[in-house]
């Protein structure tokens, strides 16, 4: 129930899924207002009752306070109870935060979970992480950042060793303020490929595969690239709307600009992993549509299928070590 376009794009992305991956898809709302919008699509999607919804500005605490109540809340507790292999909401993403960590508790050794989004970059996907779960972070939590960034991009995105860097104003170990330069000995020291200081130009050049910041920096960064995006193909069509000579262009590269836009569109990842709880939890974006929810469906059958809670688990905790 939860997003700009909900219900009718949240159920429509998530017949699509169904049919595509073969999956049993569980939407969690108004059940008479869900199921009035899934006509024949119903042998891979059922509807479970829920008559409260989290509003969108909605404070987190009361949000958690309310539990299963709301549909987000349920949705959440049907991963908790195994009743469900992972989650999505398109709806108030600081209360989903807040249910998905009382609910499902964080891992043994996390101090705090964090949310993972996935950019495309000159030589592929980078993975940037916190994007706005914590926005004031102590060292010990971004070196624990850059340990689960590791394991998704490994688990999920196929990286065999991911590079891992810490987003600073400067490559030089000693630059940043005290935060960065208290958690560069901390990445160093895990058991990841970190490949140091990074700075803002890496986030798209692609220099490392995972780049890990506090949620303050991390959300400002996230919708500074957004927002690039809908400036440039806004420049786009002017420029093309400009002349005739113009127009014949565009038409001669439609194609190649459809593959630019495609791969620049947040609706192709589908949603953010919530890395750090105990159950897999993908946050979508306030406008997804369809497509977004087809895509966020794919992920988290790839995060199942590929055991990420269990991955990140033995990457804090590996075998014979003490908890961090």
């Amino acid at each position: 129930m939860g997003g700009d376009r909900a219900p009718d794009e949240i159920v429509s992305g998530a017949c699509n899924a169904a049919r595509a991956l073969g999956c049993r898809v569980l939407l969690v709302g108004e059940q008479r207002r869900v199921e009035a919008l899934l006509g024949r699509e119903r042998e891979r999607v059922n509807v479970i009752h829920a008559p409260e919804r989290v509003a969108m500005d909605e404070p987190p605490t009361l949000a958690a306070r309310r539990g299963a109540a709301t549909s987000m809340g349920k949705t959440i507790d049907l991963v908790r109870e195994g009743s469900a292999d992972a989650a999505f909401s398109a709806g108030n993403s600081g209360a989903f935060l807040a249910l998905a960590t009382v609910r499902l508790r964080p891992l043994p050794g996390i101090a705090r979970a964090a949310i993972a989004t996935a950019w495309p970059v000159k030589n592929g996907t980078m993975l940037l992480i916190d994007a706005g779960a914590n926005v004031d972070c102590k060292p010990e939590w971004l070196a624990q950042f850059g340990v689960m960034g590791s394991a998704y991009a490994r688990t999920v995105l196929g990286v065999a060793k991911p590079r891992v860097g810490l987003l600073n104003v400067g490559e030089e170990e000693r630059k940043g303020n005290a935060l960065t330069e208290a958690a560069f000995p901390l990445l160093a020291a895990a058991p990841i490929e970190f490949i140091g200081n990074v700075e803002g130009r890496d986030l798209l050049l692609g220099s490392a595969d995972v780049i890990v910041c506090d949620g303050f920096v991390g959300n400002v960064a996230l919708k500074l690239a957004e927002s690039a995006s809908e400036f440039f193909f806004g420049l786009l069509r002017e420029a093309v709307a400009s002349s005739t000579r113009a127009k014949l262009g565009a038409a001669l590269l439609r194609s190649a600009l459809r593959g630019v836009r495609k791969r620049l569109d947040y609706r192709e990842h589908g949603g953010a992993p919530l890395l750090g709880v105990r159950g897999i939890c993908l946050i979508g974006h306030g406008r997804t549509d369809a497509l977004a929810v087809e895509s966020a469906c794919r992920g988290a059958a790839r995060a199942v299928q590929q055991d990420l809670v269990g991955s990140i688990s033995r990457a804090i905790n590996p075998p014979n070590a003490s908890v961090v």
